[in-house]
């Protein structure tokens, strides 16, 4: 895998997206909001440290640590939300509509 390009649109996008995971890894774990904000405020920070890496080898070996630790920490049963694949809506079955209403059905509207 060649060595990602700094400041490329897709590293802003491959770095937005782990500091999405990072954070809904973080809720995963802490159910008090304020515990949250604290880690929240923390990966913050340890974002920041890095965002002016431009040595493409150095932000290589960023990001897979990045990864490694998004690896190790994943929850073995994380919050979905209930519309998404492995929520507890999803793909749920409707009851069949009716094309004409019951026998004694009257639509006085």
């Amino acid at each position: 895998m060649p060595a990602p390009v700094p400041f490329s649109p897709q590293n802003i996008k491959l770095v937005s997206s782990l500091y999405r995971q990072s954070l809904r890894t973080a809720k995963n774990w802490i159910n008090i909001n304020s515990y949250y904000r604290e880690k929240a405020a923390e990966i913050r920070v340890r974002f920041d440290q890095y965002k002016n890496v431009s040595d493409p080898v150095e932000l290589e070996k960023i990001l897979e640590n990045t990864k490694a630790l998004l690896a190790k920490y994943q929850h073995p049963d994380p919050i979905i939300p209930p519309k998404r694949p492995g929520g507890i809506m999803y793909d749920r079955n409707a009851p069949p509509r009716y094309q004409s209403g019951p026998a004694n059905f009257k639509n006085t509207v």
